[in-house]
């Protein structure tokens, strides 16, 4: 510890005369100010500066070209570059400026020497540089020294010395400097400069005038200093016994191992081991997942903590301790209370309801049985993924959902390995572990529309998901081990059970979900719909006054779903119309009915074709099955002058249009029987159109429909037009069964046709259609295409009356008015 720097830079002086000793009375009051940073210099002290900022070299040349005396005061932010008055401490040190070097890059180097502290009283200029008025401090001599200054400066240089010895710079003419000072206040200065304080503790010092109080505040600030220089010096010895040649790093580590024991605290390091340790005990995993996780345990013990590999193993141990191994929820096994609960959440679907309830019988008498895998398959809007959270309520179970739609990377089903960034388990484990338990209703959502790519096929990764025979050591591929999943009760929701493959298919339940007539809808409207819009809209139950009638409008006019979706728009849109009514101040709301439901929800959308419906030649009623329920298809054939073409139109596929070909074939076979000549099609085009023409189409279904459009346009007799129809046609006629009857069978009812003529082997069938709507419909079943159009066309054509190749001849005409059909009728085209 020295005042002063036994070798300097050279600094070439500016000027030819060397400085001379300053008295306290030549100190002038006003002088250049030298704002200084991270330093605080001290009378007698020598100290080489550098300047850099435009003012300060400016005082620099004010102060070497006059009487080289500057004031230096402290910044109290070292960041910042132009302080104000307010930004600099008012007690400084007044210097002299020994030598100055001016540098290359503009800079200004000089060695200071301090002569007396002062207080600044007032700052005069700002422009170019600071100038000051200062208030010259004279310290107060020492008057004697006495037994306790002296024990106190010997105490002060005692542990000076300690300090140099634990830092390893002791020299003798350090030791000697100290010896030979015998005033109080210089020992306090020369000690408190080389010490490596604070700037406001130096401040401090520096601002207490009387000697012996500051040579006592820096006897403190020693006392701390040599505590902490046996400390760091303990710190060495201790870390450079352990380490030997070890790496830097190790030694750093080692340093704060020994700090860390000297305060009394547990390594970072160890006690997330031992946290560890404790939530793997209270996971109560299986015993093979134990023996991974204490494996994985051991190896993070042997690494650092900002290894890379280690954050990798503390993520993997945090899924480890988080999924739920052994929590279950208890099943709420009371059957009259679960079918409550489902009757309250949902109308109807009484298949679905009567599955759930069996399980629930079976679980009663059986605690060990597996969890069911069921698929609901039905168009959208159905309440299929409602239909989960009920379930979930009814048996006391969480309730966890994931949506398959669009999904094409296996790994989102089984996971990443952990070798990869990022790597994380699967949808399964993610799933469960939002659940809490490891017997949720866990809900696969849109599992038809999954994919398959490069990355693998999610479908099939599926498969061991949900096999009752493998899932109970389902293995992720992001754990590594195996987790039961034969607790868990899933169900897939899907619109069409085609696209899920086979082998997946074979593993679940199907359970088929069909849309709902116009007074079901109606029921549930009532009962489940508008409650929750009043609800969500801010109403009262008084507030909204819909009729039963208003509300058919809305499903005849303003929808066409087999679900409730738009239903539930429309019904909100009303909701809406209501709030603003009486949001705006309106006392009496009107009445919804069906004739001012127009000004709520605009004209109708939806114009029904019951209303004008007859019975036309050439317009067939046909019944399609679609993703999103049944819908009624009109098919229209007309023949017309040509060569022998069949011309199939209204973007059919190659199935539909093998039928309509099919059913040509089938004509041309039987036309003697019909009344024609065996060479009619000679002279004559058939066109077949089906309408809805931007809309693709096909299947085999619509031959019989396609079959009987062409008889009546050939033959001149009308179809009816209270009959729909369905069925595959072979090239002898033979009715073959189809698929969808009950989505079928509702989109006649909701199109007001109560005949149906069906496959017989569709008989079956009829049981999966509910009664009340079965008892509305009166279905025909047959076996061939002489029976359809039997049932299908206002008589059966034969050779009396269809005259032989002229289906559209005046004889014709005359036995059609007899039946009193329209002259629009005997038209051959729709």
């Amino acid at each position: 510890m020295a005042d002063d720097i036994e070798k300097r830079d050279d600094f070439e002086d500016d000027t030819q005369h060397k400085p001379q000793p300053i008295n306290f009375d030549d100190i002038p009051d006003i002088i250049p100010l030298l704002p200084v940073r991270d330093v605080v210099i001290y009378s007698y002290m020598i100290l080489p500066l550098m300047v850099g900022r435009e003012k300060s070299i400016r005082a620099v040349e004010q102060a070497v070209s006059g009487n080289r005396l500057i004031f230096l005061a402290t910044q109290k932010s070292s960041s910042d570059e132009d302080p104000s008055p307010d930004d600099i401490y008012s007690t400084g040190t007044v210097a002299m400026v020994v030598k100055m070097l001016k540098l290359p890059d503009g800079r200004v180097k000089i060695l200071v020497q301090g002569v007396a502290k002062g207080r600044i009283v007032s700052y005069l200029s700002s422009a170019n540089y600071f100038m000051v008025q200062i208030d010259k401090i004279q310290e107060p001599t020492v008057e004697g020294i006495t037994i306790e200054i002296e024990a106190l400066m010997r105490t002060v240089k005692e542990n000076s010395e300690k300090i140099l010895q634990l830092r390893g710079i002791v020299s003798p003419d350090a030791v000697a400097i100290l010896d030979s000072i015998e005033d109080p206040g210089r020992l306090a200065d020369l000690v408190a400069s080389n010490l490596k304080l604070r700037v406001e503790e130096s401040q401090q010092i520096l601002e207490i005038i009387d000697p012996v109080p500051r040579l006592k505040k820096v006897n403190e600030l020693l006392s701390k200093e040599l505590e902490l220089s046996a400390m760091q010096a303990k710190i060495q010895t201790q870390a450079k016994e352990e380490m030997g040649k070890t790496h830097r790093e190790y030694f750093l580590r080692e340093q704060l191992k020994a700090i860390q024991s000297e305060l009394g605290e547990i390594d970072e390091k160890t006690k997330e081991i031992e946290e560890f340790r404790t939530k793997i005990v209270k996971a109560k995993i299986p015993s093979e997942v134990q023996k991974e996780a204490d494996k994985q345990l051991s190896r993070l013990g042997q690494m650092h903590p900002d290894a890379a590999e280690a954050s990798i193993i503390r993520t993997y141990l945090d899924w480890i301790v988080e999924l739920p191994w052994s929590k279950s929820t208890r099943d709420k096994l009371d059957i009259k209370r679960a079918k409550q609960i489902l009757d309250e959440d949902h109308y109807d679907l009484e298949k679905i309801k009567d599955r759930i309830l069996e399980y629930l019988g079976v679980r009663k008498l059986n605690k060990q049985m597996k969890g069911p895998i069921l698929c609901f398959v039905g168009p959208p809007g159905v309440g299929k993924t409602s239909l989960g959270k009920s379930i979930a309520r009814a048996l006391g179970r969480k309730f966890t959902r994931i949506s398959l739609g669009g999904l094409r990377d296996e790994a989102e089903i089984r996971g990443h390995r952990r070798t990869y960034i990022g790597a994380l388990p699967g949808r399964i484990i993610q799933g469960l572990k939002n659940a809490g338990s490891n017997n949720p209703v866990f809900m696969l959502d849109e599992i038809d529309k999954v994919g398959a790519d490069f990355r693998g096929d999610p479908s099939a990764a599926l498969l061991e998901v949900l096999d009752p025979e493998q899932n109970h050591a389902f293995s992720d591929h992001y754990l590594n081990v195996p987790f039961d999943l034969s607790k868990v009760m899933f169900i897939a929701t899907a619109n069409l059970a085609d696209p899920i493959i086979p082998a997946l298919k074979d593993r679940m339940e199907t359970i088929e979900l069909s849309g709902y007539i116009d007074e079901e809808k109606l029921k549930i409207a009532r009962q489940y719909l508008i409650p929750r819009q009043i609800r969500e809209n801010g109403l009262k139950a008084n507030d909204l006054d819909l009729t039963d009638e208003a509300i058919l409008n809305i499903i005849n006019f303003y929808t066409r779903e087999a679900g409730l979706r738009n239903l539930e728009r429309e019904i909100a849109n009303v909701c809406r119309k209501i709030a603003r009514k009486i949001a705006e101040g309106e006392k009496k709301v009107p009445r919804v009915t069906a004739k001012n439901l127009n000004k709520f929800l605009g004209v109708a959308r939806i114009l029904p074709d019951y209303d004008n419906r007859k019975d036309e030649v050439g317009v067939a009623t046909g019944l399609a099955w679609t993703p999103y329920g049944g819908d009624v298809l009109y098919i229209e054939a007309t023949p017309m002058e040509g060569k022998g073409n069949l011309l199939l139109t209204g973007q059919l596929g190659d199935v539909m249009k093998e039928s309509g070909q099919a059913a040509m074939s089938y004509f041309r076979s039987r036309a003697a029987k019909f009344g024609l000549s065996e060479n009619f099609y000679f002279s004559k085009d058939i066109h077949v159109h089906v309408p809805a023409g931007a809309i693709p189409k096909d299947g085999p279904s619509a031959g019989v429909t396609m079959a009987s459009a062409l008889v009546s346009a050939l033959t001149g007799i009308p179809v009816r037009a209270d009959v729909a129809m369905t069925g595959e046609i072979t090239l002898r006629g033979r009715v073959l069964p189809i698929g969808g009857l009950r989505e079928k069978s509702l989109a006649a009812l909701r199109a007001r046709i109560y005949t149906i003529i069906a496959p017989e082997q569709n008989q079956k069938d009829l049981d999966e259609i509910p009664k009340h709507i079965r008892r509305r419909l009166e279905f025909k079943f047959v076996k061939h295409m002489d029976e359809v159009l039997r049932l299908a066309l206002k008589e059966y054509p034969n050779a009396d009356n269809v005259p032989p190749g002229e289906p559209d001849n005046p004889k014709n005409k005359s036995k059609a008015k007899t039946k009193k059909t329209p002259a629009s009728e005997k038209e051959t085209g729709a």
